[in-house]
């Protein structure tokens, strides 16, 4: 059984594939997908050899107390914002043995939106070892499920670039 579609499992295997060839292990930070891209990783045989663990930071508090998040942060920009996912993806390393970690923070709905970070507004952050790579997303009115769809292929699809753009020179 797959959790998504098998566009998704492709990304997930190409990242599977990519970080056993470099020797690169994955943890990662989710808020707003609640753990789905731990899943779709770890539903490929033999995932342990690159995926080391994954922090399911729903709350605040969890992003603090798991993560480290800094307060500040959070009360300057908000849980959903450039700046807290690259905190998360930072914690995700710091708090695990990995070496590159993939975080994503954002608004699935149907509520939940303001004027100012609308239903579909997900950051994600991708960290390889201190080099960083954030895109900001506005997947507009789409379903909760097909945002936290569109969160996961463009996490997996970030962290295959930014491996291929480290270790083999593009994109």
């Amino acid at each position: 059984m797959t959790l998504l579609d098998a566009g998704i499992s492709c990304q997930a295997i190409e990242l599977f594939e990519l970080c056993l060839k470099y020797e690169i292990v994955v943890s990662t930070a989710e808020s707003c997908t609640g753990g789905l891209i731990a899943a779709c990783v770890t539903d490929i045989a033999g995932s342990s050899a690159m995926f080391d663990r994954g922090f399911v930071t729903y709350s605040n508090q969890a992003k603090l107390e798991m993560l480290g998040v800094n307060s500040q942060t959070l009360d300057e920009f908000g849980a959903v914002s450039r700046q807290i996912a690259l905190e998360m993806a930072a914690g995700a390393l710091k708090n695990s043995n990995a070496s590159l970690s993939i975080a994503v923070t954002g608004v699935a709905g149907p509520s939940g939106g303001t004027p100012q970070k609308p239903v579909g507004l997900v950051h994600i952050a991708v960290n390889l070892k201190g080099e960083v790579q954030h895109q900001e997303c506005r997947f507009g009115a789409l379903t909760r499920h097909e945002i936290r769809s569109e969160t996961v292929r463009r996490a997996l699809e970030m962290s295959a670039e930014m491996i291929r753009r480290m270790h083999e020179g593009g994109e």
